[in-house]
Parts: C-alpha cells; sequence; structure tokens
C-alpha cells in the first residue's frame, strides 16, 4: 500500500472518530441544491515586463472567468464547484513551465491559457465547532507563507486532500490537512502543473489575553514529483499590539521555524526562520511599518536552503518575483512599508534591500507601489508596479507593471 493512500485512510480514521451531531437545515437535498448560490468572477489584468536579461519586453492581457456555485445544507452536507476558464487578449510573454515554448525570448507572466476544475470539494459540519472538507480545496494558513492560494496568478493553486477543523478546544482552532495532490499554477497539460505529494499539515492558533495569539505549526511535505520540496517545517507564529496612546495601535509579529530534509530529498540539511514585523497603524488610515525576514542557507552547499514550496510566493520578497526560489545562501529581507486612504483610493509603497542570509552577498534592492478602489459594490481597478535592482548578476534589474479590473457577480 503506498504512502499517500495510507495517510489518507489514516486521516479519515481520525476524522470518522469524532463526535457527529448532524443538524438538518434543509429537508430534503433537492431543496438544499435548489438553494444554493452562483456567483460570477471576471478578472482582466494587463502586465508588462521588462527584464534586463531578456532580449523582448512581455505585454500580457490574460482575462479569466470564474464560475462557481454553492449548495445549501442538508444535514450537514454541502458541496462546493468552481471552475475558471483563462484566455489571453495579448499573448507577448512567455506563460512559464513549458506551457508556451515558442515564447522563450520573453519574459515569464505565469498566465497560461486553459480551463481548470479550480475547486470541487464536500463539507461536512460535524457540529457547531468542528468540520470536515473533501475535496480539491483553496487552503490559506497563517499569512500564506507556508501554504497558500498564489491567488495572484490568475490560475489558483489549490489542493486535493482532507481538512478538518475544530473550535472544540478551548480559545483554540485548529486544522489539520492531508493533502495527496498539489494543482500549481501551471495547470495540467504540463508535469509542472500538477506535483504527487504525501503531505500532513497541521496548525493550531491559541488565542492569549488581549488580542495576542500564538500560532504552532508543523508541514510534513513528502514531494514524489519534485525531491527538492520534500521538506518538514515546525515553527510558531506570535501575533498581538497594543494601543499607541490616542493615535492608534502598534501591531507585532514574531514568528521562528526550523526545517530539515525529509522522505527522498536528496540533500541532508536544516535551515532556520526568522520574521519580525512592528507597524503603526493611526486613526487617519495611516499606517508605517519595519519588518525584517530571513531563510537561511548554505553558501557552500547547493539545496541546503530555506524553501517553502507551497506558499503564495508573490505576497513576500518583492512583488518583482526575483527571488521564487530561495537562494542557496539564503535570504536576508529588510523592508519598510506604508499604506494610507485617500478618498476611495488605498495606496501602498514597500522598499526592500536583499542580501545574503550565509556570507555577505547582496543581492539588490526593490521599491513597490500599488493603488486601488472600487468602482462600485461589483467593481474594482488597480495599478501596481515593482522595480528591483540589481546588485547581483545571478538577479537582473526588472520592472514591473500591472492595471487589473475586476467584476464580481
Amino acid at each position: 500500500m503506498n504512502r499517500s493512500l495510507i495517510g489518507f485512510l489514516s486521516a479519515t480514521a481520525l476524522l470518522l472518530a469524532a463526535p457527529f451531531t448532524i443538524a438538518d437545515d434543509s429537508d430534503t437535498l433537492v431543496s438544499a441544491i435548489k438553494s444554493g448560490k452562483a456567483g460570477v468572477n471576471i478578472r482582466a489584468r494587463y502586465e508588462h515586463v521588462d527584464q534586463d536579461n531578456i532580449s523582448e519586453e512581455a505585454d500580457a492581457l490574460p482575462v479569466r472567468l470564474r464560475l462557481n456555485y454553492r449548495t445549501g445544507s442538508w444535514r450537514g452536507l454541502s458541496a462546493f464547484a468552481e471552475y475558471d476558464h483563462l484566455f489571453h487578449v495579448l499573448s507577448d510573454f512567455n506563460s512559464g513551465a513549458g506551457t508556451s515554448p515558442d515564447k522563450g525570448r520573453y519574459p515569464v507572466v505565469a498566465d497560461p491559457k486553459g480551463s481548470d476544475l479550480n475547486q470541487l470539494y464536500l463539507d461536512y459540519q460535524v457540529n457547531d465547532e468542528s468540520k470536515i472538507r473533501f475535496g480539491r480545496q483553496r487552503i490559506l494558513l497563517d499569512n500564506q507563507r507556508y501554504v497558500g492560494g498564489v491567488g495572484w496568478r490568475q490560475n489558483e493553486q489549490t489542493f486535493d486532500g482532507l481538512t478538518f477543523s475544530t473550535k472544540a478546544i478551548s480559545n483554540t482552532t485548529l486544522q489539520y490537512t492531508y493533502v495527496g495532490y498539489v494543482r500549481r499554477i501551471f495547470g495540467q497539460t504540463v508535469s509542472a502543473g500538477k506535483n504527487n505529494v504525501d503531505t500532513h499539515l497541521l496548525n493550531a492558533k491559541i488565542a492569549l489575553a488581549d488580542g495576542w495569539s500564538v500560532t504552532p505549526y508543523y508541514y510534513y511535505i513528502d514531494n514524489q514529483d519534485v525531491a527538492a520540496f520534500s521538506t518538514g517545517t515546525a515553527g510558531a507564529r506570535i501575533a498581538g499590539g497594543f494601543k499607541a496612546g490616542d493615535a492608534g495601535k502598534i501591531n507585532l509579529v514574531a514568528e521562528f521555524a526550523t526545517q530539515s530534509d525529509v522522505a527522498n530529498n536528496p540533500v541532508g540539511y536544516d535551515a532556520q526562520y526568522a520574521h519580525f514585523d512592528a507597524a503603526w497603524v493611526m486613526e487617519n488610515g495611516l499606517s508605517v511599518g519595519i519588518a525584517y525576514e530571513s531563510l537561511g542557507g548554505d553558501a557552500a552547499m547547493s539545496g541546503a536552503s530555506f524553501r517553502t514550496p507551497l506558499a503564495t510566493l508573490h505576497k513576500f520578497q518583492g512583488w518583482a518575483d526575483r527571488f521564487l526560489a530561495t537562494p542557496a545562501a539564503g535570504i536576508d529581507d529588510l523592508f519598510a512599508t506604508v499604506k494610507f486612504k485617500a478618498g476611495a483610493w488605498n495606496f501602498t509603497g514597500l522598499y526592500h534591500e536583499f542580501s545574503a542570509e550565509s556570507g555577505s552577498g547582496d543581492f539588490g534592492t526593490e521599491f513597490d507601489v500599488s493603488a486601488a478602489t472600487k468602482i462600485s459594490e461589483n467593481y474594482g481597478i488597480l495599478f501596481k508596479g515593482a522595480f528591483f535592482s540589481s546588485d547581483d548578476v545571478a538577479y537582473p534589474d526588472t520592472n514591473k507593471f500591472w492595471i487589473m479590473l475586476t467584476a464580481l457577480y
């Protein structure tokens, strides 16, 4: 019996042992289906990329049509289905991972065209405190540094698996997920679009006094298609804040983790992660923050760096996406953030300084900026830019600019 099947059966046995208390929300299964809610999401995004080591500049306009439907509840059961179709209006870009083999002269914009069953799962509400979800699903843990949906890309990352979540333990939200397949952003037409895994994700958020929380976690990833992604990561995240007079609030985050090789990973290593974040959020809508994030590495040994293969990587280390793979020497990111509101607009600016965690190398600096607003209840627009200036030939100067329109129904 293979390890994926053993893990699935073990998770199922755990869930079946839970105390079941079923509530009848609809009289019949038919009425539960008829009482459901459909949704439509349209997202069009122009992206321009100018990358120094590639001769052509990329101009992309991928458009995503997303349709979904959630049923009502019947005897604690409900279902959700979501289907995406992505097409290109402008296609002067390389969509990556072999999805556009004739476009290698362009920079990568990782939005390959195609259709995808993004989510399809069954929920079972065990009782008021506990729920089981089985099927293809979105998983967003904490700030998505380790596990996320890569929601910035048009084709989202989702997971085939089983999740048990409960608040039965006092002041604690506990979630365990078993994952058998990772459906990546490149779709099912290339090998990089799907990874066969034997993965266990355990996360427990514990509420403390005065709005503070601590979240210990352990993530075991046995990736049978990409051996270098097979990792075991244990850590804890502490978050909270305190009032800063009458002017606002100070929010603080501290996180530490350690990672080592597991399963079929060909490199034996141990690496550490650290993150500190302080932000002053003022009553007038202005916030300023300073943060530091470090992913350990070993400049003398390739493959020994701290990695987060299931993360929403675009959220971290700059929007130019220069560090989607952790450098062999690791990476330290010291960055400042400013956010403010002006009328209906939300503005964000970030400045990053990147350097090697192991050794004394500098990778470069980056400035990111965005402006977003809702045109009406159903429509929104976003302008966004990323400007990376390199100090290392391995990471070329890169400028990116986006205009995104969204419509929700």
